[in-house]
């Protein structure tokens, strides 16, 4: 996961650019008068993190993950 980081400034005049530049495991850390104040991520992460706080979600990996029931590639993705 890489960071960037911006100050406010530069964020306020380059917004659209910053935020085009922030792929998949990239953070961009907005900083004011040199302090880390906020982050901005990709909504694809914040969902993923999202997700792994979850404790249900977190019971079915681990279900899934002990379970000997399985599907093999051909199964799943057929004549793809």
């Amino acid at each position: 996961m890489g960071n960037k980081t911006l100050t406010v400034s530069e964020l306020r005049t380059n917004l659209a650019d910053s935020l085009d530049s922030i792929k998949n495991d990239e953070v961009l850390i907005v900083t004011r008068r040199g302090k880390k104040e906020k982050a901005i991520i990709d909504l694809d992460k914040l969902e993923d993190l999202l997700a792994a706080s979850d404790p249900a979600y977190l019971k079915l990996i681990k279900e899934a993950r002990e379970s000997k029931d399985y599907f093999s590639h051909d199964e799943v993705f057929g004549d793809i």
